[in-house]
């Protein structure tokens, strides 16, 4: 797909956040092109489409539901239609033991109707509470609106091929066969009257990219259709058609879409999208179209499944999770993350510029487990209390502290926070800063990030406690700063239960400007103000900057963290005669570059001593002093010692060298290929065993990865002073994050 690369690395890399400027300077896409009045199926058009309207932004929550005909089996996951054709599978020996081989009883036979083997009539046909069944959309919105969604739609058609509207090009569909009931549009109708903008999912481009590729050849061409087996150009324009009836039938205000769009024919995919855009424009509606993959980086959102980056990260994005642990459908014997799992996840989320989409799992019968209700309502407890800390807000450009890690890519398990951990987000005319802790942190809370050495708070008006009872507050003293953070004095004991409080600061004009800890703040006005974008170390064309939230060439001031520097350069790509900013600047006017840099990179300072601290053991990267060539890299507790100091040099080519101060030699990954090797040390030959790739983990926290090896640097663990530093493949354990700090 177009710009792949750049969105890959993007979201692997940038720290930023919104995707709209507002009032105060906001860190978004900064002057967005006008939408167009008519969109054509082409990259360069739909590039032009607002991908995340304040609407949306301002959403944050929103809730889906995984049901359907796989719901009927309540066995697995919402995968049975196809594990129960993989021999040996447990869904398989579980399908021939309770229904039959899938020879004689395949899975059409849900949607059908037909009886089991202990003579049950089995079928996928919930009925409407009016007609003396358990469903009853109406009931479902309402507890949509009481867990505070702002957004909220159905599953309208999963992998397994089945259409919940009144299709006419799929005769598989829920009026035609099963509940005899145009399920698409009862919801739509219900969710559109509670006041909640409407989203539709669809999964369907598995459903002939592999999903039944154990079904076996059909011959009737209904079944065909049904399990994907009508061949490349036919499946790929049943794809489109599929969605056209969806956007004419529901007019949705968010199309979500599941995996493999990459293996759809692009025109389809082109052609998809432009319908949905410019239909939307003639209902007068901003509507989202998110994606996984197969969609341009530019026009539509970006989904994280179960999961969410580990810092800010800029363009505005979304997640998917689930209320299960162990399924997104209903399941006899589902698990259940608690509600503190799921509302620390949707504050951290909201805090690192996104929105949370959050699944449930109904039974087929069309009621929602009392377990799920009770945990949306207590989401809904909490915003409907504190909701003005989440709602409408934007992230700052810290995200937060604490020592609980959250996020860091796709299929990532929800956090509940502790009261040392703290999540921040800001009101939208940048005045207003939001400290929410994850549990009551005792009479004091000391806020770190707000230390005296990275920022001024003199303009520091009011200090509230948000109350249990929405719109009021306790005033609270005014707060104390020091070196150590800003120390603000609460009540000796927690006024009222929450699973989260919220601190509100207050200031006479914008929030002061925060000092990064890694990385850069880059402006596109002078003093550090308008639209702005954060980002780490790494490389930036003028479209990954426009993508962050600075329109190239609007760079008017900057914020570097100690040891980094930014290399300018007036043309895209890294072309012209650069410049080298090596401090904050608050007006580069005075250098001449105002609006000048088009594209830069951001790395650290070649000339910087660094220490290099472990995450896990607190212990500092070391030589050992004037040691021999192919000694190991040991660790040792920080006492100054120039054994302990190292320069990060970039290379040119994204990977640096790390030089020790004492001996000169550069760390080595010596060619190791087996976890638990040791990094050693050796005079700079060049060699890619030499050459390490720094990569961002969130946090001002990194992995620092050999390019040779592919194997990470790691601390090992809780260690004495003097062990060995090793190597290790990549995982989330944060013996393998490493902070770099300018001595």
């Amino acid at each position: 797909m177009p710009n792949s690369f750049n969105r890959r690395q993007f979201l692997a890399a940038a720290t930023c956040a919104a995707a709209a400027t507002v009032a105060g300077g906001s860190l978004g896409s900064g002057v967005a092109q006008a939408a167009p009045s008519t969109y054509t199926p082409s990259w360069p058009s739909l590039d032009q489409h607002p991908p995340a309207p304040e609407w949306f932004q301002d959403a944050k929550f929103g809730i889906y539901f995984h049901w359907g005909v796989f719901s009927v089996p309540a066995y697995g996951n919402e995968w049975y239609p196809r594990r129960m054709y993989i021999s040996g599978d447990s869904v398989n020996q579980h399908h021939i033991a309770t229904y039959g081989d899938p020879s004689v009883w395949p899975y059409h036979n849900f949607i059908n109707g037909a009886k089991d083997l202990a003579g049950n009539f089995v079928q996928f046909a919930p009925r409407l509470k009016s007609a003396g069944g358990n469903f009853d959309p109406d009931e479902w919105a309402q507890l949509f609106v009481d867990a505070g969604a702002r957004f909220a739609g159905p599953v309208a058609e999963h992998h397994d091929g089945f259409s919940m509207w009144n299709s006419r090009v799929n005769e598989w569909n829920s009026v035609a066969k099963g509940p005899k009931l145009n399920l698409l549009q009862l919801f739509t109708d219900s969710i559109r009257a509670k006041g909640l903008k409407l989203l539709v999912a669809m999964h369907h481009a598995y459903n002939f990219n592999g999903y039944y590729d154990h079904v076996p050849t059909q011959s009737d061409p209904s079944l065909q259709k049904l399990y994907g087996q009508l061949g490349t150009t036919a499946e790929n324009q049943l794809w489109y058609d599929k969605l056209k009836e969806v956007i004419d039938l529901a007019r949705p205000d968010i199309l979500w879409e599941d995996f493999d769009l990459s293996k759809v024919d692009e025109g389809q995919r082109l052609n998809f999208l432009s319908y949905y855009y410019n239909q939307a424009n003639t209902w007068g509606r901003e509507v989202v179209a998110t994606y996984k993959d197969g969609f341009d980086s530019h026009g539509e959102v970006f989904d994280y499944e179960r999961g969410g980056p580990a810092d800010i990260t800029a363009p505005y994005w979304l997640t998917d999770d689930s209320i299960s642990s162990s399924s997104w459908c209903y399941t006899n014997g589902i698990g259940y993350y608690s509600t503190q799992q799921m509302l620390h996840s949707l504050i951290d989320r909201v805090s690192k510029n996104g929105n949370m989409l959050l699944n449930i799992a109904p039974m087929a019968d069309g009621t929602i487990p009392q377990a799920q209700q009770d945990i949306l309502l207590g989401i809904g407890d909490y915003l409907k209390r504190f909701g003005e800390s989440v709602y409408s807000t934007r992230a700052w450009t810290a995200y937060g502290e604490g020592p609980t890690q959250m996020g860091g890519g796709a299929f990532t398990t929800p956090q509940a926070g502790t009261p040392q951990d703290i999540r921040f987000t800001r009101n939208k005319n940048d005045a207003v800063l939001y400290a929410t802790v994850l549990g009551w942190p005792g009479s004091t809370l000391t806020i770190s990030t707000l230390n005296s050495a990275r920022i001024d708070v003199s303009s520091l008006t009011s200090v509230q406690l948000l109350n249990s009872t929405a719109g009021t507050y306790t005033n609270l003293p005014t707060p104390t700063q020091d070196s150590t953070g800003l120390h603000v004095t609460l009540p000796s004991s927690a006024p009222f239960s929450a699973l989260a409080y919220v601190v509100k600061l207050t200031f006479s004009g914008r929030i002061p400007t925060l000092q990064p800890l890694a990385g850069a703040v880059a402006y596109q006005d002078v003093n550090y103000s308008g639209g702005y974008a954060v980002l780490p170390i790494g490389s930036y064309t003028a479209d990954q900057l426009t993508l962050a939230g600075l329109p190239s060439p609007s760079l008017s001031s900057l914020k570097l963290a100690p040891g980094y520097q930014i290399i300018g350069y007036p043309g895209d790509n890294f072309t012209g005669t650069a410049w080298t900013f090596t401090s904050d600047n608050a007006d580069l006017r005075n250098t001449g570059n105002n609006d000048a840099v088009v594209s830069m990179k951001v790395q650290f300072n070649p000339s910087a001593l660094l220490r290099i601290t472990n995450v896990t053991d607190g212990l500092v990267l070391d030589s050992g002093g004037n040691v021999p060539s192919g000694s190991n890299l040991k660790q040792w507790t920080w006492d100054g010692s120039t054994n302990l100091q190292w320069q990060a040099v970039e290379l040119g080519n994204g990977y640096y060298k790390l030089v020790n101060r004492t001996n000169g030699m550069v760390a080595d990954g010596w060619g190791a290929t087996t976890n638990g090797s040791a990094a050693q040390q050796a005079p700079w030959n060049g060699g890619t065993n030499q050459q390490w790739q720094i990569t961002p983990r969130g946090g001002a926290r990194y992995w620092i990865v050999n390019r040779t090896t592919g194997l990470v640097l790691d601390g090992g663990g809780n260690v004495p002073s003097g062990s060995v530093t090793k190597q290790w493949s990549g995982n989330s354990s944060p013996n393998m994050e490493w902070t770099f700090t300018a001595v």
